[in-house]
């Protein structure tokens, strides 16, 4: 009896699991996933642009390319940005010295060489729905292209999460409203409206990451360029002030004379040593003549 009630449990929950398994299949091929292929180009990756049912995604980029002119390149995507709506939150554009040598053309110039590439660091944030438009401007001006990321970064679950976690705390505060007046009160509503600051804060993180995108962008150029910079000859200049012979005469004449006021000097601090030295030998000798003199 227990076997042929286990065998029908059995049967009962395989088909159940088939069912199950046939009704996310289902789910799966209607029409609760669509992508706006209209907006997706050739050159953009689909995650810049896609748009699917009942989700939202936050997008970031990062784009390393050569261009032709880092300083035009960069003027021109900072124009893009002011016509769809975007802003510039960083930018550090510098000139990459890959070498230097200086050569003397006379005893009283110079020229230095320097060879050098030009390359800009961007950070900028586009409109979310104008991201692969921006992408495929960029793209345009590249002359090789490095790398480029792009993220699609699924948040429609932390969405409901916040959204629940606002009524809660809403049910929360309503709940504390209701309780006597005293020091626990004061306490409980004081955590809870810290709570609700937090996720309003988290809020509006998440919104405006919705809304913008974040573009980071390294662009530089492929060639060498090359700086001709005159300078002064500072090897021929060292070399006609390294030494002066009269002045430096002058100097040891001078520093002589202070050497020998110095000396001067260290005699007279120690006349009590000199005096009792002098008054120690003029005894020693005297004694010395005594003794001869007895003799």
């Amino acid at each position: 009896m227990k076997t042929k009630f286990l065998s029908i449990s059995l049967l009962a929950l395989t088909l159940f699991a088939c069912k199950k398994s046939e009704m996310v299949e289902s789910a799966y091929a209607s029409a609760d996933y669509v992508v706006d292929s209209a907006s997706v180009s050739d050159s953009i990756s689909m995650a810049a642009t896609q748009n699917v049912k009942d989700r939202q995604f936050v997008r970031t980029a990062e784009v390393d390319m050569e261009v032709k002119d880092v300083y035009d390149a960069t003027i021109s995507i900072e124009k893009q940005l002011q016509t769809i709506g975007g802003f510039v939150t960083k930018s550090r554009m510098e000139a990459q010295t890959l070498s230097e040598n200086t050569y003397n053309t006379s005893d009283e110039s110079a020229i230095l060489i320097r060879k050098f590439q030009n390359q800009n660091r961007m950070q900028v944030r586009v409109p979310t729905q104008k991201l692969g438009e921006f992408l495929d401007f960029i793209n345009d001006k590249k002359v090789f292209l490095n790398s480029r990321i792009i993220s699609a970064e699924d948040v429609s679950a932390g969405i409901r999460l916040a959204k629940l976690e606002s009524e809660r705390q809403a049910k929360t505060k309503s709940n504390i409203s209701q309780l006597k007046a005293g020091k626990d009160k004061v306490n409980l509503d004081d955590n809870n409206m810290s709570e609700a600051n937090l996720q309003k804060y988290s809020d509006e993180i998440l919104s405006d990451n919705l809304k913008f995108s974040t573009v980071d962008i390294f662009i530089k150029e492929p060639k060498t360029s090359v700086a001709k910079i005159p300078i002064i000859n500072t090897k021929n200049i060292d070399n006609e002030y390294k030494y002066n012979f009269l002045y430096d005469v002058k100097n040891a004449f001078v520093e002589g004379f202070y050497l020998v006021q110095q000396l001067f000097v260290f005699l007279i601090s120690v006349w009590p040593i000199v005096l009792i030295g002098g008054l120690v030998f003029y005894f020693l000798r005297r004694r010395k003549m005594d003794v001869k003199t007895e003799k």
